[in-house]
């Protein structure tokens, strides 16, 4: 007697793709994603076609977290050496014959003209966390010192472009792996409180330091000035100060409540530099007032609790390593785009997560996302 079988449906067969994936992660992305294109439909409806971008962006951003969500964290282990080393070796080649825009040489031309820097943001924390977990339970001093020289080389490299925003970024992903694997806080609050005494004496001595003529060593001269920008941007109202000048009135002028959904003045009458990208908190908080900042907030530091859970939960070293990183990337994008918009931290190009336009910047964030699906897959696959 022949055996015969039942052919499985095709509900069946995608289900397994879909096990194990976190929920609560996911409804904060996906809440983040609807304020983001919420936002976007109103600051860029007379912008072209940065609404339908925008929304393609995101969906591109979806594909990728979810064909990362599929590989487990072991298989992602092993892109990190041949990621790092390919990131680095784009970033000199950057500096020996990249292409030059606005001052800043930070593209390069492969067939197609592409950002390196971006690549670092993913492959230092991958790079890190394989460093660490192949030292696992016989750390030295040493160790951290030779995780210190893989995160100087590419910042500095990135630096010199000069890109202080993505410096920033793969630093932060950086610090945040070395910290997480143990550094002793005899070796952090040194610096830390070197930072403090630095940045107290810049500002006491503003008027001396900011006059004309005056040179900063190291900083390069527009760094120079987004920092006595940030100090009193009333110092240059209509150039350098503008744009800050301009995100604060945006920001006050929401009141509680917000002036409304396509109501915002300073957005549309396009006082609001850099509306669609940079600048974007300010025009959501103009139309939806500090009510609707705290919820967007809200939804960041329940996406970053999200994230540490996971970090915590996590079944290897290698996976609680990444995913701190990771989750650390969501924070330092959204406290830097939010600092530098309100006027407590200089500006520089840093997108807010899944709001600003950008498809580089949203291609990232969804490999975050699904790095840290991934991480959130496994351990749920183990314990089943």
């Amino acid at each position: 007697m022949a055996v015969t079988f039942e052919k499985p449906t095709l509900l069946r067969r995608i289900t397994p793709l879909f096990q194990g994936f976190d929920g609560p992660l996911a409804f904060a992305v996906f809440l983040l994603a609807c304020a983001g294109l919420l936002i976007m439909y109103s600051s860029g409806y007379d912008h072209g076609t940065r609404f339908a971008d925008h929304g393609r962006n995101m969906l591109i951003a979806g594909a990728i977290m979810f064909v990362v969500a599929q590989i487990p964290p072991q298989r992602l282990m092993a892109f990190a050496v041949p990621l790092y080393i390919l990131g680095v070796a784009l970033l000199v080649a950057v500096a020996v014959f990249g292409i030059t825009k606005k001052g800043a040489k930070r593209w390069i031309n492969l067939g197609l003209v592409i950002q390196p820097s971006e690549i670092l943001k993913i492959a230092m924390p991958l790079m890190l966390a394989w460093w660490f977990q192949k030292r696992e339970g016989q750390l030295r001093p040493l160790d951290f010192l030779a995780a210190g020289l893989l995160l100087v080389v590419p910042v500095g490299l990135i630096m010199k472009q000069p890109d202080l925003g993505t410096s920033l970024l793969v630093m932060a992903a950086g610090l945040a792996v070395i910290f997480f694997a143990g550094l002793s806080w005899r070796l952090i609050v040194p610096p830390v409180l070197v930072g403090l005494v630095c940045i107290t004496l810049v500002v006491w001595f503003e008027p001396q330091l900011c006059a004309d003529g005056v040179r900063w060593p190291i900083l390069h001269d527009y760094q120079q000035q987004r920092i006595c920008t940030l100090l009193d941007p009333t110092r240059d109202p209509l150039g350098r100060g503008f744009h800050i000048i301009q995100g604060m009135i945006a920001i006050g002028s929401g009141g509680i409540f917000g002036k409304g959904f396509m109501a915002g003045t300073q957005t549309h009458l396009e006082f609001i530099p850099e509306r669609t990208t940079d600048f974007i908190f300010a025009a959501f908080s103009e139309e939806f007032g500090l009510l609707g900042n705290l919820l967007l907030i809200g939804g960041f530091i329940f996406l970053i609790l999200r994230g540490l859970a996971i970090a915590l939960d996590a079944p290897t070293l290698f996976a609680r390593l990444l995913a701190g990183a990771v989750t650390m990337i969501f924070f330092t994008y959204a406290f830097v785009n939010m600092g530098m918009v309100s006027g407590i931290l200089p500006v520089v190009g840093v997108p807010l997560p899944f709001i600003s336009y950008g498809g580089t910047a949203m291609v990232t964030l969804g490999l975050a996302v699904g790095i840290l699906m991934s991480i959130a897959k496994s351990k749920r696959l183990i314990q089943s």
